[in-house]
């Protein structure tokens, strides 16, 4: 654990689990499941929201049913980089609703990008008319998903 989490104890811990597997848990079934009444539960539940363990509630959509369902991972090399370079890449990259995740990395690339779209079509289309406007992008390797082996959306705690 981190000096962070040192604070939290085993029920907070325990919100946080059944949070995870179930954010449309309501204030009185988290009770029951952690055998305290509501109040204290709806106490914890606030002072977790407020310090920041808990950074929002989301609804995990199916993709596929959505049209999204053809996931491409992108890597990005930027063809030159500074601090001024990088913010205005990020603040791009925030306003184009394909690209789902965005991660600065180290290596050979710059940026790991998820990008969810209809097919293969699509996301050609996309990387000309997006992605390849973008200014100081050297280049881009796509790798695309056949399969989904794991998808976990929590973290082990």
């Amino acid at each position: 654990m981190t000096k962070e989490t040192e604070i939290l104890d085993k029920v907070d811990l325990q919100i946080l689990r059944l949070l995870q597997d179930d954010a449309h848990l309501t204030v009185k079934e988290l009770a029951s499941r952690v055998s305290l009444s509501s109040t204290p539960v709806f106490e914890r539940l606030k002072r977790l929201e407020t310090s920041g363990y808990i950074k929002k509630y989301v609804a995990v959509l199916n993709a596929e049913k959505l049209g999204r369902g053809f996931v491409v991972f992108c890597n990005v090399k930027l063809n030159k980089i500074n601090k001024e370079i990088a913010l205005s890449f990020a603040e791009v990259i925030q306003h184009i609703p394909e690209v789902t995740e965005c991660y600065n990395i180290s290596g050979g690339f710059d940026y790991l990008l998820k990008i969810q779209a209809p097919d293969m079509k699509y996301y050609q289309e996309f990387l000309l008319n997006v992605l390849g406007q973008i200014e100081h992008l050297g280049s881009i390797e796509s790798t695309f998903v056949m399969d989904v082996v794991k998808q976990n959306y929590g973290i082990s705690i």
